[in-house]
């Protein structure tokens, strides 16, 4: 049971309740028809996302070669994948079963585009083809050539009972396709560059397509000539038509023309009109961001009312982020979701209860994710990757270091009904000459903040005229003081609780203790053998942790900055620690991919750990230090929740029913009721009362008994034995036969099982098979009974047995052989 240290008990036992994993890695994306559910490419999978809460509905396993494309029919019944393994498959929607499966192409298929019936998919390929497919029967309709390059675009349109297939190719070209007639009717030349997209009108009469060459043409469809081209200014990479009569900002009331939108390089949505080619909305760019818009997709035609209500443009990213803007209200931004987060760098919790975590990810953004329910927000400020976070004391304000060698202050409001107003920038702190990677906040208010930077400099920026009420990107808080604090790169700064004293870390293997008010120098913590990763103060004492790549973690005073303690256990580099349980207890993580939670009094590691396959970056912890988060190389955030007084119950739990089963044991000895003491016994894993048992019986064998056990009953219990029953009575009884004075025992249980149980039923007990225990059994209960010469009817009796169990043993050899199971026969 945990010790209790005062009135804060030890932590012995954390369990990990929510893993962050990533939810789009690159390809298509889509939408179910009634717009509940996220469909995402995730590697050589599909995966399928409650868009309310973020919860995994489905999961389509791959054939460990990547995803190209998919697509799902209108009817929600049916996902149709392929991949790089050139094979079709048609999923079940609803139970993620496999219907059909085969090869479509001689090369991958790069687009797909399912008829509004739900009965057709067109694949376009490398291989220059276009096929359809019958989706029930899984069979090739039309295969069709032409095209001079891969198949970029596809569109299937049905018009008074005309089946007609649209493509563009790399070749520069559209091509239609009478599905009737099994033809090609027309080529359409103009584009000069590949063709990224293909929608056509409300009342058909015109085919809109969007290229690389930075134009959109308009086509007449029946005549299929051009009509118009507009210049977009922007590589195009995809573009659709709004439904008739959509209404937006900025246009006039009595419109009653169509629009359509695109989407490219530049990494904005603009809505245009299809008549005269004039831009009505463009969506305000997000702050220095570097994406393209890779896919839109308007989910308004569908089912969903909330959706309907709210007009929604979805574009997917270059940098694998999905972002919601409203068509309505100017395209502004309503919801994010972020696919995949990079290598995880820091972690912090912010919000006024903590309920959302602020990440660093290798990237120019911060991710701000909300633990309980599906909810992102993207800050985007930064020119170059984010490297450090820390938080304020109440947790609505962020400060976030950079490559950029800034540092930006964000304030937090995450229960903002505006969108917009939930992350603002405060002020930005410029002045270091290199990357700052380490960052830090004052504890006990909001006065001050520390930066340290590869410059190996630490500045301290004067807060008190921050105004934390409104956005002010121009604000730059004054350095009061710049320090050289080291001779290599400084790796992180902590503050003391009482915002008096600070510590530095760094890669000169050294750890600094400074004064907040002035930056003098206090002491020096030397010790460490290689480069210090992080450093901590104690929230109760008058100490520090610190974590280094010599694989260990020490405790230092403050005071005469001695090391006072040294913890030993990880097999690589400690890269961060932080103080748990009132300062009574560690958590550290390092390259070796594990968590350790250590008792500082006992310098024992009590608990490891291990849910990520790489080095572990990013470690902390909530207020009330329930929960732990960790985020690392591998792109997984965990969090760890203390489970130690649940795994207290159930500990004393079990030894309650453990208590009762004993005295059950007991009583049944008691009255003699063989058949539950043999049962609960076994339960019980209490090998020696179970011999004790059955000696007993053998021993007041009644004159005249002619069972096997010396009880009938006996016999009957292991007659009706199950497999397992079987196989532990077997490996309780090589234990036994070890003893020369329990051999008798043994000896006697074993020819009970053996005469009433086949070698055939035997053979399937797993560990006669893998460890040969039968053979060890009998072997030595030979060797036994020859040298004592007990009983010669029981050595006749055997001997036959070993025969006969040898030839099974032989012909299951034979038939392993030529299954080739060199598992069995290796033994």
């Amino acid at each position: 049971m945990p010790e209790a240290i005062g009135k804060h008990q030890l932590k012995s036992s954390f369990k990990p309740t929510q893993t962050i994993r990533p939810l789009y890695t690159g390809g298509k994306v889509d939408i179910s028809p009634d717009e509940n559910l996220l469909i995402t490419t995730v590697g050589d999978s599909i995966e399928v996302t409650d868009l309310q809460n973020g919860n995994k509905v489905l999961h389509l396993s791959g054939d460990t070669e990547l995803i190209t494309t998919f697509a799902v029919t209108p009817d929600g019944n049916h996902i149709v994948t392929s991949s790089r393994s050139l094979v079709i498959k048609i999923w079940d929607f609803k139970t993620g079963q496999i219907k059909k499966s085969f090869k479509a192409h001689e090369a991958p298929i790069i687009v797909m585009d399912i008829d509004p019936t739900s009965s057709l998919v067109a694949t376009g390929s490398a291989d220059s083809t276009v096929k359809v497919w019958d989706i029930e029967g899984g069979f090739c309709t039309h295969n069709f050539r032409g095209h001079g390059g891969i198949i970029s675009a596809l569109k299937f349109h049905l018009e008074n009972n005309q089946w007609t297939l649209i493509s563009g190719a790399d070749d520069c070209n559209i091509r239609v396709w009478d599905l009737q007639d099994r033809k090609c009717v027309a080529v359409l030349k103009s584009h000069v560059s590949i063709i990224r997209g293909l929608d056509m009108s409300s009342d058909g009469r015109f085919l809109i397509s969007g290229s690389r060459d930075k134009v959109v043409n308009i086509w007449d469809f029946d005549k299929k000539i051009l009509l118009k081209t507009f210049p977009i200014f922007e590589t195009i990479e995809t573009l659709g038509v709004l439904r008739p009569n959509t209404k937006i900002n900025n246009m006039d009331e009595d419109f009653e023309g169509e629009l359509f939108y695109t989407g490219g390089d530049k990494g904005i949505i603009r809505i245009w009109d299809i008549q005269t080619g004039k831009l009505i909305q463009t969506q305000e760019p997000e702050k220095n961001t570097k994406h393209i818009i890779s896919d839109i997709m308007f989910v308004t035609f569908r089912l969903s009312l909330y959706l309907r209500k709210s007009n929604v443009l979805t574009a997917v990213t270059s940098d694998q982020n999905i972002l919601f803007y409203q068509i309505t209200s100017g395209l502004k931004r309503v919801k994010q979701i972020v696919g995949h987060n990079d290598e995880i760098i820091d972690l912090a919790y912010v919000g006024k209860d903590e309920t959302h975590l602020a990440i660093a990810t290798n990237t120019e953004q911060i991710n701000l994710y909300n633990i309980k329910s599906f909810d992102f927000n993207i800050i985007y400020g930064h020119t170059d990757i984010v490297i450090c976070l820390d938080k304020s004391y109440d947790g609505t304000v962020l400060i976030s270091g950079s490559k950029d060698h800034t540092a930006r202050i964000w304030s937090i409001d995450v229960d903002n009904e505006n969108f917009d107003n939930r992350v603002n920038c405060l002020s930005i702190c410029i002045g270091h000459t290199a990357a700052i990677g380490t960052v830090a906040l004052s504890k006990k208010s909001l006065k001050f903040c520390l930066t340290g930077s590869q410059d190996r400099t630490i500045k301290y920026w004067d807060l008190s005229h921050l105004d934390r009420s409104k956005s002010d990107e121009n604000f730059r808080p004054k350095a009061l003081y710049t320090n050289k604090a080291h001779d290599k790169d400084i790796n992180s700064i902590a503050v003391a609780p009482n915002d008096k004293i600070f510590a530095t870390g760094s890669q000169d293997k050294t750890v600094k203790i400074w004064s907040v008010d002035d930056g003098k120098l206090l002491g020096i913590c030397s010790g460490h053998k290689r480069g210090v990763w992080s450093v901590q103060f104690s929230p109760v004492d008058q100490t520090i942790v610190t974590s280094s790549g010599d694989k260990t973690i020490k405790i230092w005073s403050t005071t005469d900055f001695s090391c006072l303690k040294t913890f030993e256990g990880h097999t690589n580099t400690v890269l961060k620690a932080l103080f748990l349980t009132s300062g009574t207890q560690l958590m550290s993580c390092g390259s070796d991919g594990l968590l350790k939670l250590w008792t500082i009094k006992s310098n024992e590691c009590i608990a490891t750990l291990d849910n990520h396959t790489e080095k572990i970056w990013a470690l902390t912890s909530r207020k009330d230090e329930n929960v732990v988060a960790s985020g690392g190389a591998d792109s997984l955030i965990n969090l760890w929740e203390d489970c130690t007084t649940e795994e207290m119950e159930k500990r004393v739990k079990e030894e309650e029913e453990q208590i009762l089963k004993e005295q059950d044991l007991a009583n049944y000895l008691l009255k003699k009721d063989y058949k539950n003491a043999i049962t609960l016994a076994m339960s019980l894993n209490q090998p020696f009362r179970l011999l004790n048992l059955f000696k007993e019986i053998l021993d007041n064998r009644a004159e005249g008994d002619t069972s096997i056990t010396g009880s009938e009953s006996i016999d009957n219990i292991i007659t009706n034995l199950s497999k397992e029953d079987i196989e532990q009575i077997l490996k309780y009884i090589r234990d036994w036969n070890t003893n020369a004075k329990h051999f008798r025992t043994a000896q006697t249980i074993l020819n009970a099982i053996l005469k009433t149980f086949s070698s055939e039923e035997l053979l399937e007990i797993n560990d006669i098979k893998e460890v040969g225990l039968l053979i060890e059994i009998l072997s030595s209960i030979y060797l036994k009974v020859v040298f004592t010469m007990y009983l010669m009817e029981t050595f006749i009796s055997l001997t036959n047995l070993v025969i006969r169990w040898f030839a099974a043993l032989y012909r299951k050899t034979l038939s392993t052989i030529r299954s080739n199971d060199y598992r069995f026969i290796s033994r």
